[in-house]
């Protein structure tokens, strides 16, 4: 499955340690497996990630060919991400 990040996911991925950027990209690429839940209070079908003490937020798209895709829309700590 395709994944592209927004630009305010790719700032946050490189503002984090080398560590920690490797495990969400771990996290990142095993979507649609994981820790998923759709969140409440959003229209366009949004969905979180699990990792950690991180959460990636997100979106299934269709590729021009038809193919499902995540494009990741936010990556933070739990307890930024959610406010």
């Amino acid at each position: 499955m395709d994944v592209t990040l927004s630009k305010e996911a790719a700032k946050a991925l490189q503002s984090m340690d080398s560590v920690t950027k490797e495990r969400i990209k771990r996290g990142l690429r095993a979507i649609p497996s994981g820790d998923i839940i759709t969140m409440q209070g959003f229209s366009d079908g949004r969905k979180r990630l699990r990792i950690g003490k991180y959460r990636a937020v997100f979106v299934y798209v269709a590729n021009q060919y038809g193919n499902q895709g995540a494009h990741v829309i936010e990556i933070g700590s739990r307890g930024d991400i959610y406010k």
